[in-house]
């Protein structure tokens, strides 16, 4: 049976409509457009068969295979949509608002069981801010933060609250993927002095510190991101501080943490210095990118051990994106940058192809593993607004303008279920495409009149690092180098660049040494006296002699000389005749 054709739902000025994935791109007819300019929120559930919209006047939800609407709720206000993972509730949330009088506004974060209709339960939820709940992927388990504490409900019975985590100031907490047992990762900042941590749990264990799986705590975090691996094995930490103390940076100071199920825990050292613009975990949950440090930007994989395994050396990027199979990795340069991708096969470590995508505010995998969608969306960017449909190849398969006085504001693929598409061979080899390149011409540099015809002279503010496999060559490891490392092996070098030097120095004496014995006797026999102070003045005097000489041979090749260098060159002749009157009365 072939694989189903993955849906695009698009929203903007025009309404909402759906497009047919690759290789047709046509408007999709199954599903009814709905032309009013107030969408504000979409959402596909997580195997892509149901579909949930607001239009500013109602939450719809439909059956993406045959449009068949199965529920609607007159909920106007919604800005935000949720459905489980097992499509048994959908969570809407809408702006919080107070009375006139002062009084406490209705619940706006609303949970409602999608067979029946019925609304399930309804919270206070002020902030937009991780408003929604987390679900375990098989539903037995509910959670949603609460003043500081972790409440969990069990089974989507909300009336009943089965758990609670309690810490002090807990500001974030995470659900790890997968099968039970259900792991949790909560974030708890530092305050008076006191170190930030985070700390894996497996659920319903909350008994303290020491019932945690793992611990780990740092200095310089004012917010973290916390990423679970596939597998729910390990958990990725970006601590990052608003502001950066030493001033290297505008954008504060982030770093890397590792903290393992099993206890290990370590700091994941990046060899270059610089902002941390994205961090990404393989599908195969046992490597993990991350893209860092100050323009041009590195990115390196990293293993389980936080040893690098291979890097891309640097360039124009900002975010990788790996294919749902993991097999191809995306190093992108989106916002401030041009859109420059690189695409590479991660089992060989090879470019597959450097597509551009310009003005681009977002990318997105297609769930065959084979497209790309590549979007500029409103309010991010107002003019230019489009997508479009890349194969990884780097050909352009569908491209898509929206007329200049329409915006888009969303594109999302319909999501699919692991398994339903097979992995596929890497191909090297570009695509047919009825698209030209989308390549843009290189602008050129702004050359004044008087330059026009002369030959250009490249200079650049940097040089680029080439990817580990491409360096030249120089009998050292293929490993990149930690920062110690480094700095051990420049000391090294600067020492050898020392020894060479004295070296060099020491053979030049000799040299001079030996071409003064065998050059014949000048008119200025070198003898000594045995008076130490006349062979002191006798130095002196051949010194001053020596350098009105070279003063001379300046002078001679049409050097401006000083007043000072002239009188120098006044006095030659008094220092002579100083000279041999002292050399006379030996």
């Amino acid at each position: 049976m072939a694989p189903p054709v993955p849906l695009l739902a698009v929203r903007g000025s025009e309404g909402l409509y759906m497009v047919n994935g690759p290789p047709s791109f046509t408007e999709s007819t199954a599903f009814q457009r709905d032309s009013g300019k107030n969408c504000k929120a979409v959402a596909f559930s997580k195997d892509g068969s149901l579909f949930a919209w607001c239009n500013g006047e109602k939450v719809n939800i439909v059956n993406v295979t045959n449009a068949e609407l199965l529920r609607s709720f007159d909920l106007p206000k919604a800005v935000c949509l949720e459905f489980s993972p097992k499509n048994n509730v959908l969570a809407t949330w809408q702006t919080y608002t107070t009375a006139k009088d002062g009084t406490a506004g209705v619940p706006n974060l609303q949970l409602h069981d999608v067979k029946t209709g019925k609304c399930l339960k309804s919270f206070i939820q002020k902030k937009m801010q991780n408003w929604c709940p987390c679900w375990a992927d098989d539903e037995s388990i509910c959670a949603r933060n609460v003043n500081n504490e972790v409440h969990f409900f069990e089974n989507n019975n909300f009336n009943t609250i089965a758990n609670k985590l309690h810490l002090q100031k807990v500001n974030d907490f995470v659900l790890s993927p997968g099968a039970q047992p259900t792991k949790v990762a909560v974030y708890v900042p530092g305050s008076k002095g006191a170190p930030s941590f985070v700390r894996l749990y497996q659920y319903p264990n909350f008994g303290g510190p020491q019932s945690a799986l793992a611990n780990k705590s740092f200095f310089k975090a004012d917010k973290v991101t916390m990423l679970w691996n596939k597998k729910a094995t390990a958990v990725l930490v970006i601590a990052s501080t608003e502001v950066d103390k030493t001033g290297a940076s505008y954008y504060g100071e982030q770093t890397l943490h590792y903290i393992a199920t099993n206890g290990e825990s370590a700091v994941v050292q990046l060899p270059k210095n610089g902002p941390i613009y994205d961090v990404v975990w393989n599908p195969n949950s046992v490597e993990f990118c991350a893209v860092y440090g100050f323009m041009p930007a590195k990115a390196t994989v990293f293993n389980l051990k936080c040893d690098p395994v291979f890097d891309f050396g640097t360039g124009p990027r900002n975010a990788a994106y790996y294919s749902p199979h993991g097999h191809i990795l995306v190093l992108a340069g989106f916002g401030n940058l041009r859109g420059q991708m690189e695409v590479w096969d991660v089992k060989n470590y090879k470019l597959v192809s450097k597509p551009v995508a310009s003005d681009s505010t977002y990318l997105a995998w297609c769930p065959d593993g084979e497209h790309i969608v590549t979007a500029t969306c409103a309010p991010r960017l107002r003019v230019s607004n489009g997508y479009k449909i890349w194969h990884y190849t780097g050909s352009l398969l569908h491209n898509y303008k929206v007329p200049s006085n329409e915006e888009m504001w969303q594109v999302s693929w319909q999501p699919f279920l692991d398994g339903v598409f097979p992995v596929k061979a890497v191909k090297y080899q570009a695509v047919p495409s009825e698209l030209p390149s989308a390549e843009p011409k290189p602008a050129q540099a702004y050359r004044p009149p008087a330059l026009r015809n002369k030959p250009v002279t490249s200079s650049k503010l940097h040089e680029d690092e080439p990817p580990q496999n491409m360096k030249p060559q120089s009998g050292s490891s293929d490993k990149p180098l930690s920062k110690t490392a480094l700095k051990n092996q420049r000391k090294h070098e600067a020492k050898k660049a020392a020894k060479q030097e004295a070296k060099a120095d020491a053979n030049q004496e000799s040299t001079q040494s030996a071409a003064s014995q065998n050059a014949p006797r000048s008119a200025v026999p070198a003898v000594t006296s045995g008076d130490p102070e006349v062979d002191k003045k006798i130095k002196n005097l051949k010194k001053k002699l020596k350098a009105i000489e070279q003063l001379k041979e300046q002078a001679a090749a049409g050097k401006q000389l000083e007043k000072n260098q002239l009188e120098k060159i006044q006095k030659e002749t008094a220092l002579l005749q100083e000279l041999e009157d002292l050399e006379l009365g030996l």
